[in-house]
């Protein structure tokens, strides 16, 4: 979901900047509406466990869109489905161009010996650079957000009238080496509470985030669990009108982003360097993992590699240093 979210600005951007572009988003259809309101773009839903599935799949795929007379394409994926796609438009001549995602240099970032720790190239700028491949370059430093999404009655019923400062935080992540622990989340979200001008809208999905959620809330009037509540699309209304959103290394960073959005993140196994950082905020932001105690960080790109001895390296980001964070916005 973050990857998709990341392409939102680009796309924007793209647009934006070439009036002789329309641009066609192949992707799942839950990410639609992450897409809705950009002019001259159109959604086309792939469905890769269903009539798009396996290698059939893509050859119907690639029927199907050949029938939209699809002058160029980008692929902002680099995985087999897609560069079997790409490949496909390149025998009939099309231009395509695909992103590149440095895996020489993310492995040197993430292991253990011999770490190069150096920053890499944003992903934001990679996607930039797919399109600038194919003769239409992106200027990220010109990016206009679009504005607030209206706030409809359906939303207004969860989260009332917007009449305090809105904080959004999304405590979970894929990989339990980037969920900040419990009892830390907890003093941050209790200290931001007790300013009775702040509303907190707490994040996530499925059974056991929402008990956990629960409990983060209890006691605390001005803190409402969105998850279960909404669908996407109403996600997105209340998203594009927080003041902040405070999140981990994960995809509701990068929705928050691409609305322009303040966005705190807070960053276990993985690191900003990796490039996934949300696009167009301050590096103060992003609070990371004491290297000094901890020096192996980043131990993988996605979070996914568990390192003996790292399981309370998130402990090192103190929940003073959060909510100081969040207050510079409020």
């Amino acid at each position: 979901m973050g990857d998709v979210a990341i392409t939102v600005p680009v796309i924007r951007a793209l647009i934006s900047q070439h009036k002789n572009v329309k641009v066609t988003v192949v992707s799942r259809a839950f990410f639609k509406p992450f897409f809705n309101g950009i002019p001259r773009l159109d959604f086309f839903a792939a469905e890769p466990k269903g009539r798009h599935k396996g290698l059939l799949g893509i050859f119907k795929l690639y029927s199907e869109l050949k029938e939209l007379r699809i002058y160029a394409v980008a692929d902002l994926h680099n995985v087999l489905r897609s560069k079997l796609l790409t490949k496909l438009f390149k025998m009939k001549g099309k231009p395509i161009a695909t992103l590149d995602k440095a895996r020489d240099k993310r492995a040197a970032l993430v292991r253990s010996e011999d770490k190069v720790f150096e920053p890499l190239i944003p992903v934001v700028q990679r996607y930039a650079e797919v399109f600038e491949k194919l003769g239409v370059p992106v200027d990220l430093n010109t990016i206009e957000f679009p504005e607030k999404q209206e706030l409809t009655q359906d939303v207004l019923s969860v989260t009332g009238e917007h009449n305090q400062k809105w904080i959004g935080v999304a405590p979970f992540a894929k990989h339990r080496a980037k969920v900040y622990p419990k009892d830390l989340m907890q003093e941050v979200i209790t200290s931001l509470a007790l300013n009775k001008n702040n509303k907190l809208f707490l994040f996530g999905a499925g059974k056991a985030e929402i008990s956990r959620l629960n409990k983060f809330a209890q006691k605390h009037g001005n803190v409402v669990v969105i998850a279960g509540k909404m669908a996407l699309k109403q996600e997105l209304q209340l998203i594009s009108n927080l003041d902040v959103m405070i999140s981990m290394d994960s995809g509701n960073a990068h929705i928050a982003a691409m609305y322009g959005v303040n966005v705190v993140t807070l960053w276990g196994a993985t690191h900003p360097y990796a490039g996934f950082a949300p696009f167009n905020q301050p590096a103060g932001n992003a609070l990371t993992v004491d290297r000094k105690k901890y020096p192996k960080i980043p131990t993988s790109i996605y979070g996914n590699k568990k390192v003996d001895g790292y399981e309370d390296a998130m402990r090192t980001i103190k929940p003073l240093d959060v909510v100081n964070t969040v207050n510079k916005y409020l």
